[in-house]
């Protein structure tokens, strides 16, 4: 039979026998190795692309050890993905290999309402959690913007957040236990249903970008839904005037559970693909979230209104039903889809400053949209400054990538010189990984490194990823640490 697996020199042997051996495991179903099947998994919701030797399908854990174990005799890299909604290039196979597609270990394998837990495998899909025990009173609170799509599995790795993470917290505040496979494929279980003493090796693995184990179970924490949820929509001329509304209200001691921001150029694109009854005219809007019991909550949207007021909104509506809040919220979490109606590719950043820098972010980010030529548009979590600035380009003009790509990272140095960060919830990736630099010693990037060496010594769980590479930092070569080369 005449293969069509696009390796060459030494590579292609290697993957022809682990490809038998896999088709063997799993059944060829559940292996792909045609050209035209391996080009659907070269790429995320990012902007960079690189193609896979194989795509396998596991069902089990049984299964992903034995991949595991497959590829360790062959010593071929191993990439897990989820839905592929990452947009830092986490699913991307950067040295090819094998890429371990969960999409079919998609069961709630257990609900634990009376100690407010689930058992999941990580193709199950974020929202899907919430389905399975609203109508007990429950809901799973990390809640990305690509919650209907985004699975649990990949929310781990990047350790995801979405708009209510200013009350909530990001994913690894609502993951109790996991069950991993490490490099050598054993399987392993850390946390669970209590503290338990030790080292917190459920938080060293959420959010470390599947560079170390690949995640076959999570145990997750359920919550009660409130008895009240208020959304308030203020309205602004000026974006500057919104920005010093989230300093008000924090300095009024309110933590709402959701503040999110779209300037002018997202609110109109939004509103002409969802008729969410976002204002067309406005510079920018805040949709605020409250919630927790009813007078309390009633109190706070008064105070809530005042705040806005006295910060210059023009008008300030509160959701007068379900179905008048939902609309709203469907006019946030469908943004990035409602961008495609203006431009037909766009670039999202993921920085975060303090809450007081978010005025002068937003002014440099305009003046980064006039200096390279490029249309950005913004929405992001105000509450916690973590800001999507979303640049628009068309990948068919020579050099307009490559401008988006300048235009991306100015913006990233500018938040680290704000005293903030390169990412709040989209991971490093490869997308990110130069910028780490900026943010770590040599020192903490070398011990990072030991750390990653400890799990996967052989380099081969998503190499290419959130640690730099450059003089300095650690090589593992065949298992050893090696002092002055790259490593990863």
């Amino acid at each position: 039979m005449k293969t069509r697996i696009q390796t060459t020199g030494q590579q292609a042997f290697p993957t022809l026998a682990a490809r038998d051996q896999l088709m063997a495991l799993l059944g060829k179903p559940n292996v792909l190795d045609r050209a035209e099947d391996l080009a659907l998994y070269e790429y995320d919701g990012g902007i960079d692309k690189r193609r896979p030797d194989l795509v396998v399908f596991p069902r089990t854990t049984e299964q992903v050890a034995g991949i595991v174990r497959i590829a360790r005799e062959f010593h071929l890299p191993l990439v897990g993905r989820g839905a592929g909604t990452g947009l830092s290039g986490g699913a991307i196979p950067r040295e090819g290999g094998i890429l371990v597609v969960f999409a079919r270990m998609n069961k709630i394998l257990d609900i634990d309402l009376e100690n407010e837990r689930a058992l999941v495998q990580p193709g199950v899909v974020n929202l899907d959690i919430t389905a399975a025990v609203a109508a007990q009173g429950y809901f799973y609170a990390p809640d990305p913007s690509s919650q209907r799509a985004c699975t649990i599995g990949g929310n781990v790795a990047e350790n995801a957040g979405g708009p209510h993470t200013l009350a909530y917290g990001v994913t690894t505040n609502h993951v109790l236990g996991l069950e991993v496979v490490l490099a050598d494929g054993s399987v392993v279980e850390t946390g669970g249903h209590a503290d338990l003493p030790g080292y917190d090796l459920t938080g060293l693995l959420t959010g470390s970008e599947g560079t170390m184990a690949l995640v076959t179970k999570v145990t997750v924490r359920l919550m009660r839904k409130p008895e009240m949820v208020k959304t308030i929509l203020a309205i602004y001329n000026a974006s500057d005037d919104a920005g010093r509304t989230v300093a008000e209200i924090t300095a009024r001691a309110i933590t709402p559970v959701a503040v999110e921001m779209l300037d002018g150029v997202m609110l109109r694109m939004v509103e002409e693909a969802t008729h969410a009854g976002y204002p067309m005219d406005a510079a920018a809007v805040l949709l605020i979230e409250l919630e927790g019991i009813r007078e309390a909550v009633e109190e706070q949207v008064e105070q809530i209104r005042d705040a806005c007021g006295r910060c210059g909104a023009r008008e300030v509506r509160v959701a007068q039903s379900d179905e008048e809040r939902e609309l709203l919220w469907k006019g946030r979490k469908n943004a990035f889809g409602a961008v495609g109606r203006v431009s037909p590719t766009y670039y999202v950043q993921d920085g975060v400053v303090p809450r007081t820098k978010i005025a002068p972010t937003l002014e440099f980010i305009g003046e980064a949209s006039r200096r390279h030529g490029l249309a950005i548009s913004n929405i992001f979590h105000a509450g916690d400054g973590n800001l999507h600035p979303i640049i628009l380009f068309d990948p068919r003009k020579p050099g307009e990538l490559e401008r988006a790509r300048a235009c991306g990272e100015d913006i990233l140095e500018f938040c680290v010189r704000a005293g903030g960060s390169i990412t709040g919830e989209h991971g490093v990736g490869m997308e990110k990984i130069h910028l780490m630099t900026s943010l770590f010693s040599p020192e903490s990037l070398e011990m990072m490194g030991r750390l990653k060496a400890l799990f996967d010594p052989e380099r081969r769980l998503n190499p290419g990823k959130m640690l730099p590479t450059g003089k300095g930092c650690l090589e593992i070569r065949q298992g050893r640490l090696e002092e002055g080369a790259p490593v990863y």
